[in-house]
């Protein structure tokens, strides 16, 4: 076992979180995270509020966090009151100024975890009381900024103590947990990993997608959040797997924007059939670690498990005087 600031902060027995996946972290998969002793989080994504409610029925939300997107939940903040009705462990906020939520996530005797993409970013959430900050890095799968996992977290470290902070992008296996751990982080927030589990509610041609792929295979580009409609701001860029769609358009939203109607009767066709040559697949660099669909159990038990060879004994080198 290995104990953390996070661990104890959320009265966990893993230092892993699973992250608020817009769709397809529902509460199945955070409910099956938190019963292996991690911490589960729902997708709070867009603002689906009946699919939400659905979500939050189904589960004990003291075991679980439910995610938002900041700037989108500034334009619906009653699904903040509606989620905090449920009693969740947690609330997660992610791109974007958290203003007045903060105060209401604390009066609510609920912990605020900031995700950020920015030394300032991390400065603003320690002043507005966050009581666990995720320091993401440009290689998570989804919307991210330009900062490496690396060199974001250390500093992130460095510049909120004694808040826990746990490292996201990048990281899919006890490899990663360890090195997160030796960088100073509390802990790690795992996206694509947890995709490809069976409690996730990806289709399967999109895990399978992921499972074939590797870190060159993604992009990050605004093309799917033009389809879909999402204005988002910058500097935030989605990061997916390429395809069909991102190699004809990811130079040419101009063109995609004159075309959109057609493109979007086509993207919505292939979400619906599973075709992944014009849906999105978001996933992250760590897809070269990924070849096979677990359970979010066995994910958590055997990264944890992973972690503990490799910090008790560092390979292929030795330390001398």
């Amino acid at each position: 076992m290995i104990t953390s600031r996070l661990t104890e902060v959320l009265a966990i027995d893993h230092p892993i979180m699973s992250a608020p996946m817009a769709t397809v972290a529902g509460a199945r998969l955070a409910e099956a995270v938190s019963r292996a002793g991690g911490f589960g989080l729902i997708g709070g994504g867009y603002g689906e509020r009946e699919w939400l409610q659905e979500q939050l029925c189904q589960v004990d939300c003291s075991s679980i966090g439910v995610g938002f997107i900041t700037w989108r939940l500034r334009q619906q903040p009653e699904l903040l009151e509606m989620a905090l009705d449920y009693g969740p462990k947690a609330i997660l906020l992610s791109f974007g100024d958290m203003g007045d939520f903060a105060a209401t996530i604390g009066a609510s005797n609920c912990l605020l975890i900031a995700q950020v993409q920015s030394l300032a970013d991390a400065r603003v959430a320690a002043e507005a009381g966050a009581d666990i900050i995720v320091a993401q890095g440009t290689e998570a799968g989804g919307h991210g900024a330009a900062r490496a996992t690396l060199p974001l977290v250390p500093a992130v470290v460095d510049a909120v103590g004694p808040i826990p902070v746990v490292a996201a992008g990048g990281i899919a296996d006890g490899r990663g947990l360890a090195a997160a751990l030796t960088l100073g982080a509390a802990g790690v927030l795992m996206g694509t990993r947890f995709y490809c589990s069976l409690e996730s509610s990806a289709h399967d041609a999109a895990k399978n997608r992921i499972i074939a792929a590797n870190g060159d295979d993604t992009i990050q580009s605004a093309v799917f959040d033009v389809l879909r409609g999402y204005d988002w701001p910058p500097p935030y860029k989605l990061r997916t797997l390429r395809n069909r769609l991102t190699e004809r358009f990811d130079n040419k939203l101009d063109e995609l924007r004159n075309a959109k109607q057609d493109q979007i009767e086509r993207f919505e066709e292939g979400i619906a059939v599973g075709d992944y040559d014009v849906a999105a697949v978001i996933a992250g660099e760590a897809l070269d670690l990924i070849d096979d669909t677990l359970s979010a159990g066995e994910i958590v038990t055997q990264t944890v498990a992973e972690a503990i060879v490799r910090l008790r004994h560092a390979p292929d080198f030795e330390i001398s005087d």
